[in-house]
């Protein structure tokens, strides 16, 4: 066996000198659980969720968005969103709009309850953003994105 493919082998769940410990995905997925266990009880103080502080935080950015790039951007499926949405309007926290170029698109943006609810967020959400990154340079975070990007990437092509 090369060096390089033994070298490897450990992060491949096939392979008999795999660790979890060595896999990526084994802290990826104990980062995003983490991550959603603390944000969810985080946001339960302003009463939201990490679903709809995804689909505030996507058209604070957007200005506005089509569902469909919602459900892009929060990863989650078309009908979830859609059902987050009309949730979420009822609230008062965001409106909706047919497109003016698609009918069949409908249209969402942020209300102004909507932006005073993300000042909301903000406060009770600040210090663990800065606690998950404490301890890394700015260039370590932007390299570690690049990593994550690239694997996304990877992912979404195969």
């Amino acid at each position: 066996m090369s060096p390089t493919k033994k070298r490897h082998s450990r992060y491949d769940p096939s392979s008999e000198d795999f660790r979890k410990e060595d896999f990526p995905f084994y802290w990826l997925a104990r980062v995003h659980g983490q991550y959603t266990q603390n944000m969810e009880r985080l946001l339960k103080k302003v009463d939201l969720d990490v679903a709809r502080w995804r689909v505030l935080w996507i058209l604070n950015q957007n200005g506005q968005s089509s569902i469909s790039e919602i459900s892009t951007h929060a990863i989650a499926k078309l009908s979830t969103i859609t059902k987050i949405v009309y949730r979420m309007k009822e609230d008062g926290l965001i409106d909706t709009a047919q497109s003016t170029e698609d009918g069949r698109v409908t249209q969402v943006f942020i209300t102004p309850l909507g932006l005073a609810t993300i000042e909301r967020m903000q406060g009770v959400t600040s210090e663990l953003f800065k606690r998950s990154f404490a301890g890394l340079t700015e260039s370590q975070v932007e390299r570690l994105n690049r990593t994550l990007e690239t694997v996304f990437h990877n992912l979404e092509s195969f």
